[in-house]
């Protein structure tokens, strides 16, 4: 896996933050053609106690739950129903309550400001994104540890989909779904199983249900319906 990893380090340049001023002008970026060096689909474990999976071996902050694959990278959110991308990035305010609670530890590359944080507890959010942040989503890191929240299932028929084969059209992605069928996505597995607590618990978030994959496919991503102006930056 060594490849994979300097593969991953050389693609970091594309991921560079414009500041915040510069990202309310030029609004949202939607299907980045963000290239994380895969090879194949990559090994994912579940995170101990969460209905996320994380990338051991791959030097990114790297998860996938509820039906969508998500990056962490200078200090910005995408998200892709694919697991190479195309990437959209997604404000903070929309990131899944689950994936946020992430701890430390399973952040592959962390960011300079994740230094002296406890490793088995959530990034503390609040403290780097401010008031209004945390105002907005307020719970976040609180839920009933007693719930059975194992996670969804992954997209096993992707990995059939590598190299030249991985299809880096939208279109094309979407058309491959619909012949694999929907079942396989659903992040609460068709029983509310890893559903994400803020979809029952908290309701709405910012007006809008935080529900990912489910209900149809009618998520905030690139495959899954046209919502998508409200929640990136």
């Amino acid at each position: 896996m060594r490849s994979l990893t300097v593969a991953l380090v050389l693609a970091a340049a594309p991921l560079a933050a414009p500041s915040p001023a510069q990202a309310h002008d030029h609004g949202p970026r939607v299907g980045l053609s963000i290239r994380l060096g895969f090879d194949a689909f990559p090994e994912l474990v579940q995170v101990p106690g969460y209905p996320v999976y994380y990338a051991p071996r791959v030097a990114a902050n790297y998860f996938f739950h509820d039906g969508l694959f998500w990056l962490f990278s200078d200090d910005r959110w995408y998200s892709s129903a694919w697991y190479d991308g195309p990437w959209d990035d997604v404000d903070p305010a929309y990131v899944p309550a689950f994936v946020l609670r992430v701890p430390v530890a399973y952040y592959r590359s962390p960011p300079r400001y994740f230094h002296g944080w406890r490793r088995d507890v959530a990034p503390r959010w609040g403290d780097h994104w401010g008031r209004e942040w945390e105002h907005r989503r307020a719970g976040w890191d609180r839920w009933d540890r007693r719930g059975d929240f194992r996670p969804g299932p992954l997209p096993a028929y992707q990995r059939q989909y590598a190299g030249e084969r991985y299809p880096r059209e939208v279109e094309r992605q979407r058309a491959l779904r619909a012949e694999h069928g929907r079942g396989e996505w659903r992040g609460d597995d068709g029983r509310g199983r890893g559903r994400d607590d803020g979809a029952r618990g908290q309701g709405r978030e910012g007006g809008r249900e935080d529900r990912g994959e489910r209900g149809g496919g009618h998520g905030r991503g690139r495959d899954r319906g046209d919502d998508r102006g409200d929640h990136r930056r």
